[in-house]
């Protein structure tokens, strides 16, 4: 039997499942490897914007199964709505079982406030052109879809992979302008309400940065994302850190074979249908 890592909370974002970017066999493997107490969602887990009824490979369903059986096994699920799956925002503050959608969450680690959004709020092209951020969205997964066929090729010739739209993004004033002022946002707002640490995706850029100004300090955290970075946040022993996949040695070793076995419908049914609770033995009344 593999030993799984205890983690008292894990938190990942950017699945973007229903996606031809999301690489959803690496976190399955990830899932397979940790036993969290809570498992923090942190928005665009399931990409509404861009799903298709054509495409939602098994490993996609796979990755849902693995979520509901951490419900079912006791681990607290809070799934936090990000701007590809800001239809789950009309469920907002809804709980089934072990499972709740919330828009936002605050959480009190070991003394220390902790500050959990998505943080497609400080997007304005979403707020204000939604059309022209789906726009952009489908652009993002062609290029990345480009940079699949790219790494395989790279891949045969024993060459170094490497990410065409991070080459992009950090080559681009404007991106990288982006990407500081949100986390400049973030975090002067996380000063001025006294958190102690603030928790985000959206941006795609796996981070850990403690800031500091006249009102205060914190500590901005983001998640990552699983469509380039294969990156998550965990909180042990006090302690936050960014886990990758892509240095995790011991990563293979978690396949989950009883869901590689599965076929696509069993899947399904073993998302869809609900065990019914089993009724209570009525005790026998005693005589006299």
């Amino acid at each position: 039997m593999k030993l799984k890592r205890k983690v008292e909370i894990a938190v990942i974002s950017d699945v973007h499942l229903g996606t031809h970017g999301c690489q959803a066999k690496q976190l399955l493997t990830y899932l397979n490897s940790i036993e969290p107490k809570k498992l923090i969602l942190n928005g665009d887990i399931v990409d509404v914007w861009q799903f298709k009824k054509r495409y939602f490979p098994k490993s996609h369903l796979s990755v849902i199964k693995k979520v509901m059986d951490f419900a079912a096994n006791g681990t607290e699920v809070v799934y936090i709505t990000g701007n590809h799956d800001e239809l789950l925002r009309k469920f907002a503050d809804t709980e089934i079982g072990n499972i709740s959608i919330v828009n936002k969450l605050v959480l009190n680690l070991d003394g220390k406030r902790a500050w959990f959004f998505h943080g497609d709020v400080f997007d304005i092209s979403i707020q204000n052109a939604k059309w022209l951020a789906k726009l952009g969205g489908y652009g993002y997964d062609f290029l990345i879809r480009v940079n699949q066929i790219a790494n395989w090729y790279s891949d045969q010739l024993g060459k170094e992979r490497y990410s065409l739209s991070k080459k992009i993004k950090n080559s681009v004033k404007s991106a990288v302008k982006y990407v500081n002022d949100f986390e400049k946002v973030a975090t002067d707002l996380a000063i001025e309400n006294g958190y102690d640490y603030v928790i985000c995706g959206h941006i795609h850029q796996p981070k850990i940065l403690r800031i500091e100004n006249k009102k205060g300090k914190t500590t901005y955290l983001n998640s990552g994302d699983w469509v380039e970075n294969f990156t998550a946040l965990e909180y042990q022993f006090k302690r936050w850190k960014i886990y990758n996949y892509n240095k995790d040695k011991l990563s293979a070793f978690y396949a989950d074979e009883e869901l590689k076995d599965m076929n696509f419908k069993d899947l399904i049914a073993a998302i869809t249908i609900v065990e019914q609770p089993k009724p209570e033995k009525k005790q026998k009344k005693k005589k006299g």
